[in-house]
């Protein structure tokens, strides 16, 4: 059995961070750049190609509001996301 909480003690919060994947299919991207133009930390493009190559595969906290916003104007839907 576990030490009895008192009244009034509170639980330290969780200290597990959300994280973020990200994957791009490159099949499906046409090279469109808004990714690119909303995110410039996570995503770049490839200057053979263009289409969009990721630069950082789980973006901090601070980035992860930018790149739904990418995901979400992506034309052809090639930004999946993965949060944890």
């Amino acid at each position: 059995m576990g030490t009895p909480r008192q009244r009034g003690a509170t639980v330290p919060p969780t200290t597990q961070k959300a994280g973020m994947d990200i994957v791009i299919d490159r099949d499906k991207c046409m090279g469109a750049g808004q990714c690119v133009l909303i995110a410039p930390e996570v995503f770049d493009q490839d200057e053979a190609d263009g289409r969009a190559l990721l630069l950082v595969e789980r973006p901090g906290t601070e980035q992860h509001e930018a790149v739904r916003e990418a995901h979400e104007s992506c034309p052809l839907g090639a930004i999946t996301l993965r949060e944890s």
